[in-house]
C-alpha cells in the first residue's frame, strides 16, 4: 500500500496542463489514476466525458438521513514555462528542506489530495463517514472550467448536495486554520491594435503612419488614475462595500504589507488608496494587463513600425459586479481611447461570477468550529468557484497551503498557511510551485481527517432534513 506522500508525488508527476493540447493524453492519464485511487478506497467512482477534459466523480454510499458534502478539486495545472527559470524539474516533485517543489503542488493537487488521503484514513479507521460524500475533481479549472457548468446542470441528481467544500486557496499563516467565504470573479479580454498591412521601415515611414505599439501604450495608460483606481467609466458602480465587521476582523490578522512586499520582491507596494494590502487583494476589483507584445522581440534592434500590437487583460470582480457588464464597459473604454490611424479588434475571454457566502450560516459555523477544534484558536476568515454559483449552493473553503502571491511564478517560494478571507479571487493566481511538507504525511492527513469528521459531526448534530438542494 502506498503512503499519502507517495500518492501525492505520483499525481504531481502528471503534466496535466489543460491549456496545452500536446498534454491532452497526460491530463487524461492523471484523471484515470484518480479513478483508480478513489476506487481502491471503496468509493463508487466514474470518469465522465466532456467536450474537453474529463470529470472524476467518486461517492460513498449515500443515505437519506445524512447531510451531503461535495468536495471540489481540479487536477489540471498551469503551464510550467518558462522552464529555464525553474530551479528543479517542473514535474518531478523535489524535496527541498520541508518543501515539495513541483508544478501543481499548491494548486490544486496538494489540497485535494489532502482531502482524498484524509477521507481514506477516516474510512480505514471508522469504516464509514458521518456524511454522504461526493468528490468532484475536474480537469479544466485553469482554463475557466468551460465544461463544468454544463456538466453540473446535466447531472443534478448525481451531484445534489447541501454544501460544497473547496480547498483551492491559501492560509494566512502556518498553522492558522483559515476559512474562505468569498471569491472574486473574473472577466478576460484580449485587444489587438492594427496599423499598416505589413511591418514598415521606420526610416522610410516613421512620422507618416501611426505606430500600433505607441497606440496600444496610449490606450493602456488610460486604465488607472495616479491613485491606483480603475478609470473605466462605471467600473465601481455595483461594488458591494466591505462590511465593518470584515475590516475589523481582517485587521486582527496583522499588517500583511511587509510580507507581501517580501514575497513579491517589489520595491514598494502600490494599489488603490484607502485600502489595506489584504483589502486590496481580497475585496477590491482590479484591472490587470497580463500580457503585451508587438514588433521585433529578438536580439539587437530592428527598426520597424509593427503591423500590430496586442494586450491581454483580466479584471477581478467583487459582489455585485457582473462580468458581462464589466466587459461591455471595458470595450466602450477601449474604443473611446483608441487614437486615430489604427483599428481595434476585441476578443472577449472567459468569465466567472464573484461569490460570497454567509460565514455565519450553519455551514459556515460548522466549518469554522471544525477548524478551531483541529488547529486550536479561532480560524482566520478571508475572501478568495464560480461555476458552483449557478447551482445555488453554499460553498466554503478551508485552506491547506500557505498564501503565495507569486503563484504563477516558477521561482516563487510559498509557505504553508491558513486564512479566512472573503472569497474574492476567482481561483486566485494558479500554478503554485511548492507546498510545505514538513509533516504532510502525518499532520496534514491528521488535520484533514479531523476537520472532515468535526464538520460532519457538526452537520449531523444540526438534525436538518435530508439533503435536497441541487442545481436548478
Amino acid at each position: 500500500m502506498s503512503t499519502p506522500l507517495e500518492d501525492l508525488f505520483t499525481v504531481l508527476r502528471f503534466p496535466s496542463v489543460s491549456t496545452d493540447s500536446s498534454r491532452r493524453d497526460d491530463t487524461r492519464a492523471c484523471a484515470n489514476w484518480l479513478v483508480e485511487k478513489l476506487g481502491r478506497m471503496g468509493l463508487k467512482t466514474e470518469l465522465h466525458e466532456t467536450s474537453g477534459h474529463p470529470v472524476v466523480v467518486a461517492q460513498n454510499e449515500h443515505r437519506p438521513d445524512r447531510r451531503t458534502v461535495l468536495i471540489y478539486g481540479h487536477y489540471d495545472v498551469q503551464p510550467a514555462e518558462p522552464l529555464s527559470e525553474w530551479r528543479t524539474p517542473a514535474f518531478e516533485p523535489t524535496l527541498v528542506g520541508d518543501r515539495i517543489l513541483c508544478r501543481g503542488a499548491a494548486d490544486n493537487k496538494g489540497q485535494f489530495m489532502a482531502h482524498v488521503c484524509g477521507v481514506e484514513q477516516a474510512l480505514r479507521e471508522h469504516g464509514d463517514l458521518p456524511v454522504n460524500l461526493t468528490f468532484l475533481i475536474e480537469g479544466e479549472e485553469e482554463i475557466g472550467s468551460p465544461n463544468l457548468k454544463p456538466f453540473l446542470l446535466a447531472n443534478k441528481e448525481l451531484l445534489k448536495c447541501d454544501v460544497v467544500a473547496i480547498s483551492d486557496t491559501g492560509m494566512v499563516a502556518q498553522g492558522k486554520g483559515t476559512f474562505t467565504y468569498g471569491l472574486r470573479g473574473i472577466a478576460c479580454v484580449e485587444v489587438t491594435v492594427r496599423g499598416p498591412g505589413i511591418d514598415l521601415h521606420s526610416g522610410l515611414f516613421g512620422g507618416a503612419v501611426a505606430n500600433p505599439n505607441m497606440a496600444l501604450a496610449r490606450i493602456l495608460s488610460t486604465f488607472h488614475d495616479p491613485e491606483g483606481r480603475v478609470s473605466v467609466e462605471g467600473f465601481y458602480d455595483d461594488v458591494r462595500p466591505l462590511a465593518d465587521w470584515e475590516r475589523e476582523s481582517w485587521a486582527t490578522l496583522g499588517d500583511s504589507a511587509a510580507e507581501t512586499q517580501k514575497l513579491t520582491g517589489v520595491p514598494e507596494l502600490f494599489g488603490e488608496a484607502g485600502y489595506s494590502d489584504m483589502e486590496r487583494r481580497w475585496a477590491r476589483p482590479t484591472a490587470e494587463i497580463n500580457g503585451i507584445g508587438g514588433g521585433y522581440q529578438g536580439e539587437g534592434s530592428k527598426t520597424v513600425i509593427p503591423r500590430s500590437a496586442f494586450a491581454k487583460f483580466s479584471f477581478r470582480l467583487v459582489p455585485d459586479q457582473s462580468p458581462d457588464d464589466i466587459l461591455a464597459k471595458v470595450e466602450a473604454h477601449l474604443r473611446k481611447h483608441t487614437p486615430p490611424g489604427v483599428s481595434l479588434e476585441i476578443e472577449l475571454g472567459h468569465t466567472g461570477q464573484p461569490y460570497l457566502m454567509d460565514p455565519f450560516s450553519p455551514f459556515g459555523k460548522a466549518a469554522q468550529n471544525a477548524l478551531e477544534a483541529t488547529f486550536g484558536g479561532k480560524p482566520a476568515s478571508s475572501v478568495k468557484v464560480a461555476a458552483f454559483r449557478s447551482c445555488r449552493l453554499s460553498a466554503m473553503c478551508s485552506a491547506w497551503t500557505p498564501s503565495c502571491w507569486g503563484w504563477r511564478c516558477p521561482t516563487a517560494k510559498p509557505m504553508l498557511r491558513t486564512k479566512t478571507t472573503r472569497w474574492r479571487t476567482s481561483k486566485q493566481a494558479s500554478g503554485s510551485t511548492s507546498i510545505c511538507c514538513a509533516n504532510w504525511p502525518s499532520d496534514r492527513l491528521r488535520m484533514t481527517t479531523q476537520v472532515f469528521c468535526h464538520t460532519g459531526r457538526a452537520l449531523h448534530k444540526q438534525r436538518l432534513s435530508p439533503s435536497s438542494h441541487h442545481p436548478d
